[in-house]
């Protein structure tokens, strides 16, 4: 692709589920491989963000992971379809991204890694989802169409520039704007400075430490999620931990947000805001209101958290 995008629904790709299904399947396992290299050789940072993804102007990436004294990067291009690895001492290696196995793709990372000096060793498990296989044994999981790969890349691209405007207005502790591999998602997260009381888990696939400590303070999340399970379609969320009185059932723009009982979490189509006359303004106001739905009868401290000429309610 090449040139300048010239419509919104262009900027704004569809995103239909149904006609990509397979192929999310496959690169969200891919992207999990790739993901947790990262997290086997990164210190430990709270929340897992140590294991996140990062939006690029081709694709997703690692940034930089140390390995000894080098450092390396790993990097998904959804514009040319390729792997695409750099270590510090120039070393560069890759491959094509095309219809294989995830245990295809896996071995062939590893021996790439292996034959760039960097051998890696990973929990080969996926998290979150049902009924998981071995990276090195799922022969089942092997499509990828690059149209589809690409789209989800744009929708992406889009979400980041949003919400890092909305991350611009919060001064107390917040989240990077990152990728996690696990359901997967693109999240930013704001905290209140509170200890939250201790999660319950039950996440499917995850150790309970693992969701506890990511859920050890008080938050108020924010996301876009490609569709899956529960969720049949594209779209953005907001919930909080805890989720204060009244959250639930908060006047929130646009009116096409929703309130899902079972996930509770607000949702907003991500079809709705891309057909929207302006689709920056309509997300932007989703994340506000929906934030402020969580931290006004949350009792935050709002006064201190947010940059003061935007601090409003």
């Amino acid at each position: 692709m090449t040139g300048t995008l010239a419509s919104s629904s262009e900027v704004w790709p569809s995103l239909p589920l149904d006609a990509w299904a397979d192929t999310k399947a496959t690169l969200h396992l891919w992207t999990q491989i790739v993901g947790k290299i990262r997290l086997a050789h990164s210190a430990w940072q709270n929340h897992g963000w140590h294991s996140t993804l990062y939006v690029t102007p081709r694709g997703l990436s690692t940034l930089a992971v140390p390995h000894g004294v080098r450092s390396f990067q790993i990097d998904f291009d959804f514009i040319d379809h390729r792997l695409v690895t750099q270590v510090s001492d120039g070393a560069v290696g890759g491959f094509a991204l095309r219809a294989e196995s995830v245990a295809v793709f896996y071995r062939r990372l590893m021996e790439e890694m292996a034959r760039l000096g960097l051998p890696i060793r990973i929990n080969k498990r996926p998290n979150e989802v049902r009924d998981p296989v071995p990276f090195d044994q799922d022969e089942a999981h092997a499509t990828y169409d690059p149209e589809y790969a690409n789209r989800f890349w744009r929708a992406l691209v889009q979400s980041d520039r949003v919400f890092r405007e909305f991350r611009s207005r919060f001064i107390g502790k917040c989240s990077p704007v990152h990728f996690f591999w696990g359901i997967p998602d693109l999240a930013v997260t704001r905290f209140s400075g509170r200890a939250a009381p201790e999660h319950p888990g039950g996440i499917r696939n995850l150790p309970d430490r693992v969701t506890r400590e990511a859920y050890s303070q008080e938050v108020s999340s924010c996301g876009f999620i490609p569709g899956g399970g529960r969720v049949r379609h594209a779209a953005f969320y907001c919930y909080a931990y805890p989720e204060p009185s009244g959250f639930a059932t908060a006047a929130v723009r646009p009116r096409e947000a929703v309130y899902d009982d079972r996930l509770r979490q607000f949702l907003l189509s991500y079809d709705v805001v891309r057909e929207s006359e302006n689709p920056e303004a309509m997300l932007l106001d989703f994340l506000q209101t929906t934030y402020e739905a969580a931290a006004t009868p949350g009792n935050w401290n709002r006064a201190a958290l947010e940059r003061g000429s935007l601090a409003v309610g």
